[in-house]
């Protein structure tokens, strides 16, 4: 049994799931505040709602939960039992993080390290100033917001990436990071906000 899968996602206030089945699999759509997201889960996967009562507060609330379709062969679909639990937790935790993202939305943030290195926004267009050059531009996607936004504290420039869609808001900070990934030795370039870096020693103090 899958100790994540079996945990619930509460439906808060103000978001509507809709939850079709057919014979490729599992559509769930959730819609809220910030937006609306579908998916297609695998078609080993019940996915139900029902009301689940939380043992903290004791109060009643409509939650979505997951579960393995009972009766099922896995070899039929190429599996084994083994990764059909590993199915069922990551389908539970996917469809949390649809949740989240129509109700709070995700966000990445990275740090922008070096002299005279800077971005700003036009438009849909993000464009990086990184040693190169010439000047790099960005096509913002759909469904993605970036700003930046001066630190004061560290004297740096920050790159908010915030979108409904976890999956795709990791995926531009991704890429926005390749555009000059951090130096080994003095750290300049662009860096997640969380990252650590352990800096190598350069040639002089290897002598």
């Amino acid at each position: 049994m899958s100790r994540l899968g079996k945990m619930p996602v509460v439906i808060p206030q103000g978001v509507k799931v809709n939850i079709n089945e057919n014979l490729d699999g599992v559509v769930v759509e959730v819609q809220g505040p910030k937006g609306k997201l579908e998916q297609k889960f695998h078609p080993t996967m019940y996915v139900y709602i029902d009301k689940w009562v939380n043992p903290k507060d004791g109060k009643e609330y409509e939650a979505i939960f997951v579960k393995p379709k009972e009766n099922i062969n896995p070899k039929t679909y190429g599996l084994t039992k083994k990764k059909i639990r590993a199915l069922w937790g990551t389908t539970r935790a996917l469809i949390n993080n649809m949740v989240k993202g129509v109700t709070e939305g995700w966000k990445v943030i990275l740090e922008i390290h070096g002299l005279g290195y800077k971005a700003s926004v036009q438009g849909n267009t993000l464009e990086l100033h990184l040693g190169y050059s010439h000047p790099i531009h960005y096509q913002i996607p759909d469904g993605i917001k970036i700003s930046v936004v001066p630190n004061r504290q560290k004297k740096i420039d920050e790159i908010h990436v915030e979108g409904i869609d976890k999956y795709l808001v990791g995926q531009v900070a991704a890429i926005i990071r390749d555009f000059r990934r951090p130096d080994p030795y003095k750290g300049k370039g662009i860096r997640y906000a969380d990252e650590v870096l352990r800096l190598k020693p350069g040639k002089a103090a290897k002598k």
